[in-house]
């Protein structure tokens, strides 16, 4: 077996003998840093290799922390009534997973994300890390193997709204 088999069994189980003392340490850390940050290295090679990741400028790996649960939020101390308060979940048709490469694509707009995988859970949180290229910088443009990502165009989808163009044309 080559070293990303190794990787890659090793994380099947995170929480048996290997890893485990090290997984821990590594979420007691990431819960003080903020939602959305950038990392030198990925935690798991194995798979940011096979979403695309190299080890070149134009690249790089974004870890996004995400609520679990119903997104239950909690309650607002004061100045609302009951029916505003917004305490009870709602349920966002998505996965955590694409909640976390939607939240790094905000904070990287010029970046296109090749993908993203699980890297940690606790009782509050989820976090993943997203592989992001850079589409119009050289050496991406440059590699043969690559150059599909600077001819990606960004679709954002926007709500058009009627009365605005009405308004604009009569």
């Amino acid at each position: 077996m080559g070293y990303y088999k190794y990787v890659a069994k090793l994380w099947k189980r995170p929480w048996d003998d290997p890893l485990k003392e090290l997984v821990k340490k590594r979420l007691i850390m990431w819960r003080k840093e903020p939602t959305v940050v950038r990392i030198k290295k990925p935690t798991r090679i194995n798979r940011a290799r096979s979403l695309g990741y190299k080890a070149k400028p134009g690249y790089i790996i974004v870890r996004v922390r995400v609520r679990k649960g119903g997104l239950n939020r909690p309650r607002p101390r004061s100045g609302r009534r009951p029916k505003r308060m917004g305490v009870y979940g709602y349920s966002p048709h998505k996965s955590s997973q694409q909640i976390a490469e939607e939240r790094a694509s905000k904070k990287y707009p010029n970046m296109v994300v090749l993908g993203s995988y699980w890297v940690g859970e606790d009782g509050v949180y989820r976090w993943y890390e997203i592989v992001m290229a850079d589409p119009e910088h050289p050496a991406i443009k440059n590699d043969p193997e690559r150059m599909w990502i600077s001819g990606y165009i960004r679709k954002i989808k926007k709500k058009i709204d009627i009365n605005k163009i009405i308004d604009k044309i009569g």
